[in-house]
Order: structure tokens, then C-alpha cells, then sequence
């Protein structure tokens, strides 16, 4: 016979989704009423957060061990346990409300920069963020060049972020998960907002954002030193950073300056990356330095670090059925470089 104290001992042993501690430790068990008769059970249960995904999940399991337990119908009420009570598990490791610039956080912050715009820095942080997802890290990617916003048309993102609870939940494609201006603008509208607006607007992405355990997130940051840069450097007191030029000796000249600026805000330079090195003729193999030779290495030897890698002009091969203009393949050649630059990035980060 299925009584309140038995129902009472299955729910005990039925984990809260978001505080990773049962519904006995947290009081979560809060009304239990069982019709023998009709051998219907009611329950009501408090959690973290209501209306998600980890609700449905915990509600499936518990009709599933209620009615192994005899019942035949089941009715499930949810309700958020009170503020007191979150507060006391706050500080637990694995609590989403901890936000990336919380003490504690073990996520390396990458930040990729770039003295001038069109040297090809989105497309070099796109890709180096699938690479290091296809080596199994656990990536995210801030698109926080908030005027300047590619990231999602580049990784052929259609969807837009949704809301759970309080948070908002990152798109993921190619097992990145992604937050850019662009989502929160409509019809590529131009985004007309000045400097404390723009720093909010990126401390809401680090905090408000549901981004769960990351190895790594990697920022697109806006070129040249200006107010977004100087808000990343002031947020990250602990930030690593990547110098994108390309072979060009002015674009390599401008780029100091963003080395320097790392520097200055003791923010540990990783390298540089080297893009549009050269083009390569499939007919000859032939190797055309359109650019000229030399930038990259120049930077990195003025900003004491080293070249990361070389990367050639070449377009991806787009796939219709799965569109994402600048993405490379895994086995794309430069897929290949970009996956040596992530597993060098692996050891040094």
C-alpha cells in the first residue's frame, strides 16, 4: 500500500536540478496527499528554478518512481523554494548563479585582438573556438564587438537565445556556445550607444548568462583600444590574449598598440596569429604572398611572444544543408591549422 511515508522516502532521494542537493536537504518535499482509493498521489515541490528544462526532467522522474511505487496517476505542483533558502546553497560549486567573474571561476578567458578591423579576427575566434570544442573542451564565445557583431552569421546561427528563469541560455552550434549583440538586435539594426552602456551591456553577458562549467571562453573583441577593450581589461584582471595581424607591415605596426595594451593591464600575451599569410594556387602550389611577408613575426618579436600559426588565404567549402560561411571543416587544411593552434593553445593556457 502506497502511504505519505513512503512517498515521503522516494521524494528525499530525488535531486534539486540546480542545487545538486536532494529535496530532503532542502526542505523541497512540501505537500504529499495520497488517494488511496483512486490510487492517485499529489505532491508539491520546491526548487531552485521553475519552468525549465530541469523541471520537466525531475518531474518524469518522479512520476516514474511513484508509479513503480503503485500509484496510478500522479499530480506534480512546483513552486520556487524561498530566497533564504537558495542563499544557503549559493556558494556550492556546480550553483548557476556563481557567473563567470565570480572568485573561484576556473574558466580561461582568451581574449582575441586586433589593432585595426578586416585583418580577420572573427573568423580566426570563431574557428579557434570549435577547435578547441572538437579537442572536447567545454567552450563559449562572447561576440563583444557589440558595433561590429559577426559571430552569428559567421557560425550560421538562425536561433536566438531563450530565457530560463532569471538567465538567458547561450546558443550552441558546433558544441560552442555563443552570445553576441546580435541577438538582441532586430534586422541588423546599427547599435547607437555610448561607453557606460556598452560596459553594461558585457557585464550582463558575464552574469546573466547561463553558461555552466567552460574551459575556456574566448572574446571577440572590437579592434583598436577603445571603450569595449578597455571595460574587458578592466572586468578580467586574469585574461590571456591572442594578436591577430596579417603579413602587411602597417597592419602589423597598428597591432602593437593592442599588444601594448595588454601588457599594460598585465594581461598575459599568448601569441600571435598570423592571418591571410599567403594564397596558394591549387593549379601550381604556387604560394603568392599578397600581403607581403614578415608582419606576424615582427609582432610577436616586438611583443616578446611567439607566432601561434599561419594561416592562408582560402575560403571554407560551404555545406547548404548546414550553413556556416566561415567555418572550416576539420579536415579542411585550414581546419587542420587551426586545431595545432588550439592543441599549442591547450598547453600554454
Amino acid at each position: 500500500m502506497l502511504t505519505e511515508e513512503r512517498v515521503s522516502s522516494i521524494l528525499s532521494k530525488m535531486v534539486d536540478p540546480f542545487l545538486h542537493k536532494s529535496l530532503e536537504e532542502t526542505n523541497g518535499i512540501l505537500e504529499i496527499s495520497v488517494k488511496e482509493e483512486k490510487k492517485h498521489v499529489s505532491v508539491k515541490v520546491g526548487i531552485a528554478k521553475t519552468g525549465t528544462a530541469e523541471q520537466m526532467t525531475l518531474q518524469s522522474a518522479i512520476v516514474q518512481a511513484l508509479k513503480e511505487a503503485g500509484a496510478e496517476t500522479v499530480g506534480i505542483r512546483f513552486t520556487d523554494l524561498p530566497q533564504e533558502v537558495l542563499a544557503q546553497f549559493a556558494s556550492n560549486e556546480g550553483s548557476t548563479d556563481q557567473g563567470l567573474l565570480s572568485p573561484g571561476n576556473k574558466t580561461t578567458f582568451i581574449a582575441i585582438a586586433s589593432g585595426k578591423g578586416g585583418v580577420g579576427k572573427s573568423t580566426v575566434s570563431v574557428n579557434l573556438s570549435v577547435a578547441l570544442a572538437r579537442l572536447g573542451k567545454k567552450v563559449g564565445i562572447i561576440d563583444a564587438d557589440i558595433y561590429g557583431f559577426s559571430v552569428p552569421d559567421m557560425m550560421g546561427i538562425t536561433k536566438r537565445p531563450v530565457v530560463r528563469g532569471e538567465k538567458i541560455i547561450p546558443v550552441e552550434r558546433f558544441g560552442v556556445k555563443v552570445i553576441s549583440m546580435g541577438f538582441f538586435v532586430e534586422d541588423n539594426a546599427p547599435v547607437i550607444w555610448r561607453g557606460p552602456m556598452l560596459g553594461k551591456m558585457l557585464h550582463n553577458f558575464f552574469n546573466d548568462i547561463e553558461w555552466g562549467d567552460l574551459d575556456y571562453l574566448l572574446l571577440d573583441l572590437p579592434p583598436g583600444t577603445g571603450d569595449v577593450a578597455l571595460d574587458i581589461h578592466t572586468m578580467l584582471p586574469v585574461c590571456k590574449e591572442i594578436i591577430v595581424t596579417t603579413p602587411h607591415p602597417t597592419a602589423a605596426f597598428v597591432a602593437a598598440r593592442a599588444g601594448a595594451m595588454a601588457l599594460r593591464t598585465e594581461h598575459e600575451i599568448l601569441g600571435v596569429i598570423e592571418n591571410m599569410s599567403y594564397f596558394e594556387s591549387k593549379v601550381t602550389g604556387e604560394k603568392e604572398y599578397v600581403f607581403g611577408k614578415g608582419g606576424g613575426q615582427k609582432l610577436a618579436d616586438e611583443l616578446q611572444t611567439k607566432v601561434l600559426g599561419q594561416l592562408p588565404l582560402q575560403q571554407p567549402d560551404w555545406n547548404e544543408e548546414d550553413f556556416a560561411p566561415s567555418i572550416y571543416a576539420e579536415e579542411h587544411k585550414l581546419g587542420k591549422i587551426y586545431l595545432d593552434i588550439a592543441k599549442n593553445i591547450t598547453e600554454l593556457a
